[in-house]
């Protein structure tokens, strides 16, 4: 049994629409637009006039941050709890979803019987990390999270991609990165 095909027939152009002239003027004129309106504001910038314009769409970065969205995944973070212990329980389910295999926890037994484990060493290697966030959403004790607003993760060694327990709980604590 053969499956019946549908043919369907490209519309024939008209004259201006083989021509291209319009949409090339068109686009001329969204382009011109934008560098006008751009040309001016900064020449406004220049004498201190009309500032809360903003000019031109691109952030000067880093002297300029561009706003993140509060739901974006920035860098990772494990949860305290009230003690100052980490949250995690060492189920070991963040790393059996990774799709990229970048987290590894080590399990021991916690000297609270209330709770069953803790992580030993809870370790991340940025540098395959691909921020999925399907550690988050996998996490039954929401001990881990990716709402540090930390974007700036880059290192001159594989090895200082690599974030341990100490740095995991204390996100906002500068790493040095050496260049050697």
């Amino acid at each position: 049994m053969s499956i019946p095909t549908k043919v369907v027939r490209r519309p024939e152009l008209t004259f201006w629409d083989r021509l291209y002239l319009p949409q090339v003027l068109a686009g001329l004129w969204v382009t011109s637009r934008h560098f006008f309106f751009n040309l001016f504001f900064h020449i406004l910038h220049r004498f201190g006039l009309f500032k809360w314009i903003r000019a031109a769409v691109t952030f000067q970065y880093p002297e300029e941050q561009r706003p993140l969205v509060p739901r974006s995944r920035t860098r990772h973070r494990l949860t305290k709890r009230d003690d100052g212990s980490p949250r995690c329980v060492a189920c070991m389910m963040c790393e059996t979803v990774c799709p990229a295999t970048c987290i590894t926890i080590t399990a021991e037994e916690h000297p609270d019987p209330n709770v069953e484990k803790r992580p030993k060493s809870f370790v991340i290697d940025l540098g395959k990390c691909v921020y999925c966030g399907f550690c988050v959403e996998a996490c039954p004790e929401d001990a881990i999270r990716m709402d540090t607003q930390i974007l700036d993760i880059a290192a001159y060694s594989r090895e200082a991609m690599v974030l341990d327990m100490p740095e995991l709980l204390n996100p906002r604590s500068a790493r040095i990165v050496s260049s050697k």
